[in-house]
């Protein structure tokens, strides 16, 4: 699962929002259409997938030095 729909906050940031009990300083990543939103969040969501699968398969690659060849 990605984050892509929420902004990162920096650390100044972060400390400030223990004070803000109104939440005014929640940002979120807009979209000009939810089906945009959704086609981003999808699309984080598969590059994170892929990215764990090159990780895994990097392991195992070098795990069994065999199946590598």
């Amino acid at each position: 699962m990605s984050d892509y729909l929420f902004a990162q906050p920096s650390t100044l940031s972060g400390m400030a929002r223990v004070a803000d009990l109104w939440a005014q300083l929640d940002e979120y990543n807009i979209c000009p259409t939810g089906e945009e939103a959704d086609a981003r969040a999808v699309y984080c969501d598969w590059l994170a997938v892929g990215r764990a699968m090159l990780a895994a398969m990097k392991k195992y690659s070098e795990q069994t030095p065999e199946a590598a060849a």
